[in-house]
């Protein structure tokens, strides 16, 4: 079970308004509770509502700084990225406001990698969301996308947004239903 002691920042930290999108400055002293840490990034509560607050600003929350998901120092790689390596890291990325990655809530649709030239690849996604309105889109679009640039051998990747079919809660996996409580 995770610790939600009310803690105050240690300095001003760039956030996302969730489910809104909107960014924000949190300002050093403000009072919040860690609700998640999920992919590196933090939830949090204050009293004026939920924020993302990126794994780039854990000190603010006085954490150790969150480990990347991404690999800066990649090996060199030849050939095409491999497939499971980049649903792997995809389980790396979670909505803010529930505790299950996006691979087993059923929002990754599609994973294409071509090659754009030689021993470049470029891996293209389609996700969706659990909500057409939802604000966090962009911000979840963002993180797949930079799991995925941190795969070997991935040399470009397209996170694209798609609505068709719509998300339902058929398309989570036995595993995200089993964390949600749904079975």
């Amino acid at each position: 079970m995770q610790q939600q002691n009310e803690i105050a920042l240690i300095n001003d930290v760039e956030a996302t308004l969730v489910p809104q999108g909107d960014k924000c400055t949190l300002p050093s002293g403000t009072k919040v509770t860690i609700t998640h840490r999920l992919g590196g990034n933090f939830t949090v509560m204050t009293a004026s509502g939920m924020f993302r607050i990126a794994r780039d600003f854990a000190e603010a929350l006085g954490e150790s700084t969150a480990p990347s998901v991404q690999s800066p120092d990649l090996p060199a790689h030849e050939g095409p990225p491999q497939k499971d390596a980049i649903w792997a890291q995809l389980r790396n990325v979670f909505d803010p406001e529930i505790p299950v990655n996006i691979v087993d809530l059923g929002l990754v649709y599609n994973l294409d990698i071509q090659e754009t030239s030689e021993n470049h690849y470029l891996v293209h996604v389609d996700m969706t969301l659990t909500a057409p309105g939802c604000g966090m889109g962009p911000t979840i679009a963002e993180d797949a996308k930079g799991c995925v640039l941190g795969v070997p051998g991935v040399a470009d990747a397209h996170v694209e947004i798609v609505w068709d079919p719509p998300w339902t809660q058929d398309l989570i996996s036995e595993e995200g239903k089993m964390q949600l409580g749904l079975i």
